[in-house]
């Protein structure tokens, strides 16, 4: 089935599991913290009007596509940098909520690994 033949349920599911299947390539920690982030930001926008729909699904599609070109074709080890820089102007138009969620993402990449509570990323 093509892109243009599916319906916009079929587009969003292909997004979403994209976007998790490329977080396979990413070091263990990155990848728990994407796939929570990704999984609460689409469970978050599932009630969104067009338009905010519309900003939604560009702005994944960009990621999912920015991700593949940093994991690279066998990994993270044959890739470039991973993220991107965000630009001050960028940070200009984001609104308060935002902000918070940048800041709370920011917040739980520092935390230190529990081992009790993330056994699978406490021998990294």
């Amino acid at each position: 089935m093509s892109l243009g033949g599916m319906n916009h349920v079929q587009k969003v599911r292909l997004l979403y599991k994209s976007c998790l299947k490329l977080h396979r390539g990413l070091p263990i920690h990155m990848k728990a913290i994407g796939d929570t982030y990704v999984k609460d930001e689409f469970r978050r926008h599932k009630k969104a009007d067009a338009q905010q729909t519309q900003i939604f699904m560009e702005a994944w599609a960009k990621y999912a596509i920015q991700i593949s070109k940093q994991v690279g074709l066998k990994g993270p080890l044959t890739a470039k940098k991973l993220g991107e820089d965000l630009k001050v102007d960028e940070l200009d138009n984001f609104s308060e909520e935002q902000l918070s969620q940048l800041y709370e993402l920011y917040s739980e990449a520092k935390k230190p690994i529990d081992p009790e509570k993330d056994p699978h990323l406490a021998n990294i």
